[in-house]
């Protein structure tokens, strides 16, 4: 059965001169803006143990158009800033209910500038956009249609430090699942090849961010020649941040490309909860960590396989994959990264670290969904009474079927 869903298209678009410097004085409030208010909730908080609502945001953002030191905040449109509120309302609720770090102010040189309008700010007319305090519609490049009869309920202006402009439009779409198929299959992520399957497909790293390193390095280096806040420094900067943005598009459009085919043939998509984040204090892989874009690769298959009707199982990050043989279901007590193909001493079988590790995630996620519940294999306990913060335990989980 078709489902109604959120999706957002995003294109990219030329402004006028005018329309750009609108625009970023636009970005401009917004940062202050969401800067002030923040700061406002950290004095009260830790000042006076007391939390700011959004409609006490809300009523300051109106004392403060009300001086003359901050008048000019309604030179530009009100929603954007009364949308900058809402976000960080919804930050300071993350926080408070710990799934997110406490809320960080805005930088200038490092943040990303962007403005939200909502309906009342924007005209959408014969499939032309006109933002609230423009004249003109803006000059976007349809590089594909919106779904047919729907209009944006949001709309999204952002600037890249490449200097390239887009429009994100939030649309009501209508999305048919994939037709149905009993195929499955499991996914180990890793850095020689990008993902392993088990089928036995090896997905080769593309590496963009290796690839492109001699141009960034080269770039680089002529930054850190200009004088700062000359016009030279800006131009070398945007030549950085163009190569850094064309590594991004690259390596977003084949994880694309990729989970994409994932969620077409398979019912079934089982991968390994991954704590990202503490692999990369490990200083040798960190880089290549970061270019397989891991994290990205998951969040493109989650999203996927809820609006396709696939089903998505996470494994438990301490399940022993590699170490684990899938003919015999004996647990191997070492096994260094370096160690690309090993025998089990107990059968004999011969594995390929990575082919084998992808057949158990697969068995473990559909012993998983058989039982209705994830997969946590237990953590070895030390002497002390502290557990220990192995990748992979020593002993597997029972019951799982062999491969």
């Amino acid at each position: 059965m078709a489902r109604q869903v959120k999706r957002a298209y995003r294109y990219r678009f030329y402004p006028t001169d005018k329309q750009a410097a609108e625009l970023s004085r636009t970005f401009g409030c917004v940062r202050l803006v969401y800067n002030r208010a923040l700061q406002e909730r950290t004095r009260a908080w830790y000042g006076e143990q007391r939390r700011i609502s959004y409609a006490e945001s809300s009523a300051m953002l109106t004392e403060w158009k009300r001086t003359g030191e901050l008048a000019f905040l309604t030179e530009v449109s009100s929603v954007p800033l009364q949308q900058a509120l809402r976000h960080l309302q919804t930050a300071f609720a993350n926080f408070f209910a710990k799934r997110a770090q406490y809320p960080r102010f805005k930088s200038r040189k490092k943040s990303r500038a962007s403005a939200e309008y909502t309906r009342s700010a924007f005209t959408w007319r014969d499939g032309r956009l006109t933002l609230a305090k423009m004249s003109e519609p803006l000059d976007i490049r349809w590089s594909r249609p919106l779904p047919e009869g729907a209009e944006p309920t949001t709309v999204t202006v952002s600037r890249d430090s490449a200097g390239r402009w887009f429009v994100s439009m939030l649309c009501e779409d209508t999305v048919a699942p994939a037709p149905a198929t009993t195929n499955a299959v499991g996914i180990d992520a890793g850095l020689t090849s990008l993902v392993t399957l088990s089928t036995g497909e090896k997905v080769t790293n593309p590496r963009h961010e290796r690839r492109d390193r001699a141009r960034l390095a080269r770039a680089q280096r002529e930054l850190s020649r200009k004088q700062p806040g000359s016009n030279n420094r800006a131009k070398a900067r945007r030549k950085v941040a163009r190569v850094h943005a064309r590594i991004a598009d690259r390596r977003r459009d084949h994880l694309h490309q990729l989970t994409t085919r994932l969620v077409r043939e398979n019912q079934t998509v089982v991968i390994e909860d991954l704590t990202v984040r503490n692999l990369l204090k490990n200083g040798r892989l960190a880089r290549a960590i970061s270019d397989a874009s891991w994290t990205e690769l998951r969040s493109m298959l989650e999203y996927k396989c809820a609006w396709y009707g696939r089903d998505l199982v996470v494994i438990d990050r301490w399940f022993p994959s590699s170490k684990l043989c899938g003919a015999c279901g004996t647990v191997r007590e070492k096994l260094p990264l370096n160690v690309r193909t090993w025998t089990c001493e107990h059968c004999g079988t011969t594995h390929d670290r990575d082919t084998n590790a992808a057949r158990n995630i697969l068995a473990a996620g559909l012993a998983a969904t058989a039982c209705g519940d994830g997969v946590r294999p237990q953590r070895e306990t030390s002497r002390t009474g502290q557990q220990s913060v192995k990748q992979e335990p020593q002993r597997a989980t029972a019951g799982l079927p062999r491969l």
